[in-house]
């Protein structure tokens, strides 16, 4: 699927929930039909989205007359082939992880690994790192998640990070890596690191830190906090100026289940604050208030975000 049908879905699944709620009524049923004949993929669009929660409908178990919820379309829909979708998706994701990876965490688990070198590897929730130790390098790749290294002297054998197709390598160091939306995030808690992305280089110092797309050098280091570096380590989450959607891959490492954005731009909006590891659904609830957001709980483990 390309953006632009990626947008046009998200279009299409807009105009279902609110079909199903019953909210299309007045102006807003002449708005739904202008789009509808505004262009034939709009009405091909909201066709398959229709005819994909119909199927749901039909994989569902009966239910007694007694059982039925009270409003069994906007909920039972979305829960029926999106969750079994994620959870398959997710199972295989997870399960591809266990083949690669020499260390990993479930969802809310933190752990904490001593290499063969005598460096300490802290994983937070949702990560995995695999160890490639040679005769001349200690390699480690960050294959999700986020990680917190800190690493035993040899000089004979650098040890670097992978990460989202970048290194890391420690300058005799502390430091924190975690990836994000196609690319990673470092930074320094002791010392330095040099940092290599698409054919650049910089250093970062202590108390700095730097981000990278994959293929693209990384961006000009600049000053943080000494308590926000890993400071999931301590049970908190600590977000400045990041996108949401960056913010709630994050949570998603501290709680089951998934939390969308209907809209891209919903998830291209800025979040700064301190959260609770612990208590992701509360985090998620003052987000939604202080960006005017609406959460739709679709089950337990699905939620979708939209304005």
């Amino acid at each position: 699927m390309t953006t632009d049908d990626g947008a046009l879905h998200a279009a299409a699944i807009e105009w279902w929930i609110r079909e199903t709620a019953g909210e299309l009524v007045g102006e807003a049923r002449a708005e739904f039909d202008a789009w509808l004949a505004a262009d034939p993929a709009h009405a091909r669009a909201y066709a398959d989205i229709s005819g994909m929660f119909a199927q749901a409908r039909e994989l569902r178990p009966a239910r007694r007359p007694q059982q039925r919820l009270a409003r069994p379309g906007r909920a039972a829909a979305w829960g029926g082939l999106l969750a079994a979708s994620i959870a398959i998706a997710v199972w295989f994701g997870d399960l591809s992880l266990l083949w690669r990876a020499d260390h990993s965490t479930g969802v809310g688990e933190r752990r904490t690994a001593i290499l063969a070198d005598g460096s300490r590897v802290e994983l937070d929730g949702a990560s995995a790192v695999a160890i490639h130790f040679e005769a001349g390098r200690r390699r480690v790749r960050l294959l999700a998640g986020e990680a917190w290294f800190e690493v035993a002297p040899d000089p004979a054998r650098p040890f670097v990070v992978e990460a989202a197709g970048g290194e890391v390598t420690a300058l005799g160091t502390a430091f924190d890596v975690a990836l994000t939306a196609g690319g990673a995030r470092v930074a320094v808690g002791e010392h330095r690191v040099a940092v290599a992305s698409g054919g650049g280089k910089v250093i970062v110092a202590e108390r700095q830190q730097t981000s990278f797309a994959a293929e693209a050098p990384a961006a000009r280091p600049g000053d943080v906090a000494a308590e926000a570096i890993g400071a999931w380590r301590r049970g908190a989450l600590v977000v400045e100026d990041r996108p949401l959607g960056e913010v709630l891959a994050t949570f998603g490492r501290h709680r089951h289940g998934r939390v969308y954005c209907l809209w891209p731009s919903i998830c291209a909006r800025r979040v700064s604050g301190v959260f609770s590891a612990a208590e992701p659904l509360t985090a998620l609830r003052e987000i939604e208030f202080f960006l005017g957001l609406r959460a739709i709980h679709l089950t337990d483990y699905l939620i979708v975000l939209t304005d």
